[in-house]
């Protein structure tokens, strides 16, 4: 009988030890992970040359917020189409940008880009396009589908701001407004 209690104690120690250890690690898709995040740059690229709003929403998630210099933050897929679609209007658009880095978090769900980018626009208001150049960080969040979506788009240009218009440019402009009324 005391054997019989020691070889059960025994078993029931073994079970609880081995359900004690660790949970199963998710299959290493980081190569793969870095690689289908340049596939989506690259792709997302193609997708501005061909002005295309959908795709190019199609980027990010639900939550998302796009930051562009001279503009206030975009949240939302419904408020960055409308900023896109004012961006596509624009004739002289063009935009290319390219990661310098691509980093994966060890859990797989999460990543960024860092890179450069050079645009062409004409700003609302204005006859001359300018040209841009600068820098962006762009955060993906993996979906449940295993698909990756920016969640968080922020560019930031390296130009020189331009100068604030000089005090007889003011009053001429004060002049023309109150002739105006």
């Amino acid at each position: 009988m005391k054997r019989y209690g020691a070889v059960c104690a025994a078993l029931c120690i073994a079970a609880l030890l081995s359900g004690c250890g660790e949970a199963p690690k998710p299959p290493v898709t980081h190569d793969a992970d870095i690689q289908a995040i340049k596939d989506i740059e690259a792709q997302w690229n193609k997708d501005y040359a061909a002005r295309d709003v959908d795709k190019l929403v199609a980027h990010y998630a639900d939550g998302a917020v796009l930051m562009t210099p001279g503009a206030p933050p975009s949240a939302g897929t419904d408020a960055i189409r409308t900023a896109l679609q004012q961006m596509v209007a624009d004739s002289t658009l063009s935009l290319r940008f390219e990661a310098t880095r691509v980093e994966v978090a060890k859990s797989g769900d999460m990543a960024y880009t860092l890179g450069t980018y050079g645009m062409t626009m004409t700003p609302p208001g204005k006859k001359k396009p300018i040209t841009d150049k600068g820098g962006y960080v762009t955060v993906y969040e993996k979906q449940a589908d295993g698909t990756w979506k920016a969640v968080s788009d922020i560019a930031t240009s390296s130009m020189p701001m331009a100068p604030p218009p000089a005090a007889s440019e003011k009053k001429t402009h004060r002049a023309a407004k109150h002739r105006r009324a």
